[in-house]
């Protein structure tokens, strides 16, 4: 599931690689993050965002997820940040059960599991 903050031109290129996205701005438009990760967990689909206040719903509220792809990279033009979508999502398969934080070169994760409610 992609977060309406990820841009069009990604979310088209993950859909035209043969990957089964919802995306927030058009399909969900208007949800609340709780609601989102909700709905995520509702589908069984790990979230793709650029919303770091998705760390704190999850980390601080206990708010269940399926798995989150936290993007933290600097500001790049568009065309770079779908390489680099189309190059990470499909790097690995087992983005469930972690929350991950994407860098550039680097991918740190955390696994839902170490979570205390």
């Amino acid at each position: 599931m992609a977060d309406e903050n990820l841009p069009r031109d990604a979310v088209d290129a993950l859909r035209a690689a043969g990957h089964d996205v919802l995306w927030i701005a058009t399909d969900f438009a208007g949800l609340s993050d709780p609601s989102v990760l909700t709905k995520a967990v509702d589908d069984g689909r790990v979230l793709v965002t650029f919303d770091k206040d998705f760390g704190e719903l999850v980390f601080r509220g206990h708010q269940p997820t399926v798995g989150i792809g936290l993007f933290r990279i600097v500001p790049m033009s568009v065309d770079a940040l779908v390489t680099l979508v189309l190059t990470v999502l499909p790097s690995r398969d087992d983005w469930i059960g972690y929350f991950s934080v994407i860098k550039r070169g680097r991918i740190r994760r955390v696994p839902l599991s170490s979570l205390n409610p």
